[in-house]
């Protein structure tokens, strides 16, 4: 019985270490933010726009705020004319 435990653990762990991981998956950034009073507490940064984020938090309160790791759009290229 010892022999068959150490060996399924055996098996185990070189499965373990010989199978891919799954890939890691970026989050996704909304540009807004709603924070949450603080008797329900917490903040959501899932927010497409700043109506979105007002909807949310009429009738509980909080506020809404642009999300800070957002990335900031590029600047707009100029073209030269010639």
């Amino acid at each position: 019985m010892l022999k068959l435990i150490a060996g399924s653990l055996a098996i185990a762990a070189v499965i373990a270490v010989v199978a891919p991981a799954a890939p890691a998956r970026a989050e996704i950034q909304y540009p807004w933010c709603a924070q949450y009073p603080r008797r329900i507490g917490g903040s959501n940064c899932g927010f497409v726009t700043r109506a979105q984020c007002m909807a949310t938090i009429s009738g509980i309160g909080g506020w809404c705020y642009e999300n800070p790791a957002y990335p900031a759009a590029p600047a707009p290229r100029r073209t030269r004319r010639r």
